[in-house]
């Protein structure tokens, strides 16, 4: 019987259980995870995660019961002999036929933040202990302004407390998706009380054995008692770092996700840098509907099905009680269409140099995005777009 050995329990680990099974895979499926958690979503870690309570399971325990997958829970991952075709794990070893590797990301940490009250928000652990101590309505001060750290200055707002965010860059999001667009989407933040500071560094934190403050470059500090760090991620590979396997930016792989000169082992998910249809080279994402579109990739990979076409980019982040959407990849283009008078109603396009649209920011106008997702999935040019699309000279 075909042995199929997933690393890792979250949405890429789960949807590969899940295809296989749907595509009528009938060998056994072992899951191991680190957490001892059931299986849950990591999106509402950041929002809904944070005022309540409830679980956001990625499947009930009737549905994994139905999926006969073997579950390890509190269980991390060593390495792998690939020769051997040995999964290593703190709890014991698992043989296997087909591996996949789902570990994702490992948030990005600073000096001292083994302090109290110095957190990530990557686990449901982190939310746990972040929506306990929102209820106290600490100072917070927030390093880095990207969705993670957005996100959470926007629960903490709404909680009551004094939000600082921090940010490098001149602008927030300048990076991904330019000044002027950036500077539009900070304008949530302003709106609604919470500070931001651009063009800052963080020096280190203050505080014995509690955050106390956040000290700045130039020797400013910053009164909290709450601090999240949200300044991106790294795949976490560091387990397989004697395993052989092509690690570099995430595990390297084929188009099929499976893994460079190891025909018997995939990667999906956030760890997985893989050559994009649309981009013709690889690119590793870090998107939910990413790590969810991946499973059936996977699973089309063992079971020899037809495998699902690739679709482009896709990520949202809700703030304040507006949803932003963002396709495809708009830092590979440049702004060929704002529109919109605030953050609210913004719609941004974004364009190759041949004028074919590559990305899109819509704020709370799900026409209008929808539009541009086929747009960018269509590679349709700037100019072919249809109103209220239509193209016009970026504003001064």
């Amino acid at each position: 019987m075909t042995r199929v050995v997933i690393v890792g329990a979250s949405v890429a680990g789960i949807r590969t259980a899940q295809a296989l099974r749907m595509q009528g895979f009938d060998g056994t499926i072992t899951l191991v995870g680190e957490e001892l958690h059931h299986p849950y979503d990591k999106p509402p870690l950041s929002k809904e995660s944070l005022t309540t309570d409830v679980p956001p399971h990625l499947l009930t325990q009737d549905e994994l019961e139905q999926l006969d997958v073997t579950l390890h829970l509190g269980v991390r991952a060593t390495g792998v002999d690939a020769e051997a075709r040995v999964l290593h794990t703190d709890g014991g070893d698992h043989a296997y036929d087909h591996l996949v590797i789902a570990t994702g990301v490992s948030p990005r940490t600073l000096p001292g933040s083994d302090l109290a009250g110095v957190r990530t928000v990557r686990t449901a652990d982190d939310a746990t202990f972040l929506r306990e101590r929102l209820a106290a309505r600490p100072r917070v001060v927030v390093i880095g302004a990207g969705f993670i750290g957005a996100e959470f200055a926007a629960a903490a707002s709404a909680a009551g407390c004094e939000v600082t965010i921090i940010e490098a860059q001149e602008t927030p999001l300048a990076h991904l998706l330019g000044d002027r667009v950036g500077a539009r989407l900070a304008q949530l933040h302003s709106t609604h009380g919470v500070t931001v500071r651009t063009s800052v560094r963080f020096d280190h934190f203050v505080g014995d054995t509690a955050v106390e403050g956040v000290a700045l470059a130039d020797g400013e500090v910053l009164p909290a008692e709450l601090v999240v760090v949200g300044i991106g991620a790294n795949p976490a590979t560091s387990w397989l770092e004697a395993s052989g396997l092509p690690i570099g930016n995430g595990v390297e792989c084929g188009a099929d996700l499976r893994v460079l000169g190891h025909p018997e082992i995939f990667a999906a998910g956030d760890v997985a840098r893989w050559p994009h249809a649309h981009y013709g080279e690889p690119i590793r994402i870090e998107h939910w509907t990413n790590a969810n579109e991946h499973g059936a990739l996977v699973a089309a990979g063992i079971t020899g099905g037809d495998a699902p076409r690739a679709n482009a980019p896709y990520v949202w982040s809700d703030q304040y009680g507006h949803r932003i959407q963002i396709v495809g990849l708009p830092s590979r283009g440049a702004l060929a269409h704002l529109a919109g008078e605030g953050p609210e109603d913004l719609v941004a396009v974004y364009a190759d140099d041949l004028g074919v649209v590559v990305g899109g920011v819509v704020v709370d106008d799900p026409r209008a995005f929808m539009k541009l997702r086929k747009a960018v999935t269509k590679r349709t040019s700037v100019a072919e777009l249809q109103p209220p699309l239509a193209p016009a000279p970026v504003p001064a």
